[in-house]
């Protein structure tokens, strides 16, 4: 059996997996020689064992007594000895940073005799039941599960009754008196007394802790930020240190620098006469910690010493928690501290002008997540907000406009230069000109994955989903909720980052951020946030070995895309530019019953496709473009099969039918598809409509010809979607040769690798192909067998909950199982074609977390949607350096 407890001294900051990071930071402080009470840790092997047994390792019992025999020869004072008893607190510590999300008890080994020997030790009793009912609170609450609103009303009433406005006031009688009413609490709730053996509070409170690494709060907390659930938490047991001793003593919390903007200063808060609780509880008002230099020089002038050195040693900023017992300080705890998105690059690069770090180091220090934060617009956080509800913050932003339902109505009131905002139970590729039109999407229906949610990001526009609050009426133009009724052109203000969603209009403060990528703020026009993002992003792009390009439809992405940073686009989605006005078109290309009607509907969508190519590839002169042909479901240009019909029904019997729906009608009804992300689509859509790739074909290579004639140089890469055989691409290829061929241009032809065949005989299609681009949206779906498009509203939420998915696998790689399917890609069509280029252009291109397995396989490059290109370089840059 390992060892499962380690004293203080025998541990450092390089065990946190083992020690948890409270355990091995309070092992390093104590290496260092800084005051540190001591104590001991039990470590996170010990809580594995006892999540999956649901009892404590056997031998876990003798480590521990042995351990507290040390620390009461350390300490000179035993455990429930009843004149000087040494008391001990029980705190939770995990590898990864958690404040505040698992539970510590304070003051174990106080009862009823050794309440009255602290009291006679310390020469205040008021101390010592203050101690106790602190015990017996804490306890009750996280050990024995009792509500904490019964002790928070006990207390309440105790100061009503003494008319007294704090805890402070009441004295060392009314404290007594009260720990009667908190034991008496915990027998009513509980059925039994608060137990009087020390040892037993201790045990009970280990298992608490260990027990709390699955409360819901920690488990939504490590989703949120990624951690792994199987880790676990170590235990800290340690000799209690008193900061409720009088007004010479008192407990506080300190940065070495401030963690919102990264300044160097001094930076903290302190309460006197109080324990370390306290202060994040809020129980009383605290004083800024650089009060504590006229409370208590030379403890303040010792924590200043030593937040130098410990900012020295970690080279980083430290959250320091620290307590003063009569006059003398000690170190309860330390760990690199949280800080916002500014906060970290600030600090980053102050610490390389320092000469602490490099700009390597800097660079890994900070986050494209981060970045991400740092780009998008907020709300004004001293304004005035009437909160509606809050749903999921599908695209972060800022955003306020009168409510509209339709897209039409968005487009019409864009026109007229009004801000909308475009509310809907959920959005369609119909819905695009809307959303585009649009200052941000809010939906009832969907998650970040959904239709609004990705287009929303691809656009970078606000957008909140999955209101499920909101009854929106579309029809009646309402949005009912709890019982209030919103009406279209009443302004709302949505926030893309919190989900939150406000009546009437909230102001914003604009990104410095964006203004330096779209290249009207220079870095160095004495903006600090400002010059520190462009000196890391400039050294990420020096390190990267990944190209970052852009998914763009349009010129205009594509050129906010390239002053982003984009080196071309990796995924241009054809099938968006049949939308709206040409739906017309292509319902005529697929209602065509012979080759001259099918010819006709070609002939008319080729020159609207050259102009498109004609814009996208001037707007990217000189950089790779990735066209991918068309790969529609044939749904989203096709009416409902459902609502045509009624249509159809209605005409013929008021003897009024046309021969355009009826005939609509027969086609729908041929094409129907019980499920379209599986049907008739990619490649085989290119091989039943004769002449569809080829008229796409002739339009880029003429697009390419013509910008030549110009001098320009187009660089078009034409992408065959959706192969499953080697024989499909054959044929397509055949196809697309020929038309280039007849123009007299060559452009390399590749595929999509977006089903999992394609990826296991990835050998066989390189032998076909120029280059790949993994398609992980749709690779993601086939693999897991579940739509993206309806499956996170039905599911995901229990999923996450239930630990199935640590996070969404739409939204993140699943190294695992498609992960696996990429890796094996690359590999087999590496040994194919050695020198084949590849790529990613599913959402996964632009989440941090994502690029980082990508640069591991060996992919060429990423492609993102514009305002993710600033995220994808940083990511691409930390990745080099790992």
């Amino acid at each position: 059996m390992p060892k499962l407890v380690y004293d203080f001294a025998e541990g450092n900051r390089d065990m946190k997996e083992l020690l948890g990071g409270k355990g091995a930071n309070l092992a390093e402080m104590t290496n260092l020689g800084l005051p540190v009470p001591p104590g001991f840790t039990i470590t996170t092997d010990a809580c594995r064992a006892y999540l999956e047994t649901g009892a404590v390792p056997a031998d876990l019992a003798d480590e521990i007594d042995h351990h507290v025999h040390l620390l009461e020869r350390k300490m000179g004072k035993k455990l429930g000895q009843a004149d000087d008893p040494l008391l001990v607190s029980v705190r939770s510590g995990a590898a990864a940073s958690m404040p505040g999300m698992m539970e510590t008890v304070l003051n174990v080994g106080l009862n009823d005799d050794s309440v009255t020997g602290l009291a006679h030790q310390s020469g205040n009793p008021r101390f010592a039941w203050d101690a106790y009912r602190r015990l017996i609170q804490m306890f009750g609450k996280t050990v024995l599960d009792i509500d904490g609103e019964v002790f928070e009303q006990a207390l309440d009433a105790a100061k009503e009754a003494k008319g007294a406005r704090t805890d402070l006031e009441l004295d060392a009688a009314d404290l007594q008196a009260l720990v009667e009413t908190f034991k008496h609490a915990v027998r009513e709730h509980t059925g039994r007394d608060f137990p009087q053996d020390p040892r037993t509070q201790m045990d009970l409170a280990i298992e608490a802790v260990f027990g709390s690494w699955n409360a819901e709060r920690a488990v939504l907390y490590r989703r949120q930020e990624r951690i792994d659930g199987n880790l676990g938490t170590a235990v800290n047991i340690c000799s209690m240190v008193f900061g409720n001793l009088g007004m010479d003593s008192g407990t506080g919390v300190a940065f070495t620098r401030d963690p919102a903007t990264g300044q160097q200063g001094v930076y903290g808060d302190y309460l006197q006469n109080a324990q370390g609780e306290d202060v994040v509880a809020g129980i009383r008002n605290t004083v800024p910690l650089a009060e504590l230099e006229q409370i208590d020089k030379n403890s303040y002038d010792a924590l200043m010493d030593i937040m130098a050195t410990l900012e020295g040693h970690y080279r980083d900023l430290c959250d320091i928690e620290f307590t003063v017992e009569r006059g003398k300080l000690w170190m309860l705890q330390t760990r690199v501290g949280k800080r916002t998105a500014a906060a970290a690059f600030r600090i980053a690069t102050s610490l390389v002008d320092e000469g602490v770090i490099d700009t390597d180091e800097a660079l890994t220090r900070v986050k494209g997540a981060q970045l991400a934060q740092l780009m998008f617009p907020r709300f004004d956080a001293a304004a005035t907000k009437d909160l509606v509800t809050k749903a999921i913050g599908a695209s972060p932003g800022a955003a306020s406009g009168r409510v509209v339902f339709t897209s039409a109505a968005a487009v019409e009131a864009a026109e007229r230069g009004e801000k909308v905002i475009l509310v809907r139970r959920e959005t369609n590729p119909d819905d695009l000109h809307g959303m585009i039109a649009a200052q941000g999407i809010l939906t009832s229906r969907g998650g970040k994955t959904s239709h609004a949610a990705v287009v929303a990001r691809g656009m970078g526009k606000t957008c909140v989903c999955g209101a499920e609050e909101l009854d929106v009426n579309v029809a009646q133009g309402t949005i009912t909720v709890r019982g209030a009724v919103l009406r279209a052109g009443e302004v709302l203000s949505i926030d893309g980052t919190t989900g939150e969603v406000f009546r009437g209009e909230v102001p914003v403060v604009p990104s410095p951020v964006v203004r330096y990528f779209e290249g009207t703020l220079a870095p160095t026009d004495g903006d600090e946030l400002v010059a520190s993002v462009h000196r890391l992003i400039t050294r990420a792009d020096d390190v990267r070995r990944l190209g970052v390009r852009t998914n763009a439809d349009t010129a205009d992405d594509a050129a906010r895309a390239r002053r982003f940073g984009a080196e071309g686009i990796g995924l241009c989605r054809t099938e968006h530019m049949f939308l709206g006005e040409r739906r017309e078109s292509v319902e005529r290309l697929i209602l065509a019953d012979n080759d001259a009607d099918r010819e006709a509907a070609l002939a008319e969508l080729e020159p609207l496709q050259r102009g498109d190519f004609l814009e996208l590839l001037d707007a990217m002169d000189g950089l790779p473009v990735t066209i991918r042909l068309i790969d529609p479901p044939l749904h989203e240009f096709l009416p409902s099969m459902e609502e045509l019909a009624v249509k159809v029904a209605v005409a013929r019997e008021r003897g009024a039918s046309s021969d355009h729906d009826e005939k609509l009608l027969a086609a729908v009804e041929r094409l129907h598809e019980q499920n379209p992300m599986l049907g008739l689509r990619g490649v085989r859509l290119g091989l039943v409509i004769p002449g569809l790739f080829a008229m796409q074909v002739r339009a880029i290579a003429s697009a390419a010809v013509e910008l030549r004639e110009q001098g320009k140089d187009p660089r078009p890469e034409i992408m065959i979607p959706l192969v499953g055989a080697v024989q499909e691409l054959h044929l397509a290829r055949d196809e697309v040769s020929r038309v280039l061929a007849e123009v007299g241009v060559e452009v390399p032809i590749g595929t999509m690798i977006e089903l999992p065949r394609a990826a296991v005989i990835a050998d066989q299609i390189a032998e076909a192909a120029d280059f790949f681009s993994f398609g992980t949206n749709d690779l993601t779906q086939t693999t897991w067998g579940f739509s993206r498009d309806d499956v996170e509203g039905a599911f995901f939420s229990r999923y996450l909950e239930k630990g199935i998915f640590a996070v969404s696998p739409f939204e993140s790689i699943d190294r695992e199982g498609v992960g696996a399917l990429v890796r094996t890609g690359v590999d087999r069509g590496r040994a194919t074609k050695p020198d084949l280029k590849l790529g990613v252009c599913g959402e996964h291109g632009g989440d941090p977390d994502s690029i980082h397995f990508f640069n591991e396989v060996g992919l060429d490059y990423v492609s993102c949607s514009p305002f993710r290109v600033p995220v994808a370089r940083l990511e691409a840059g930390r990745a080099a350096l790992e």
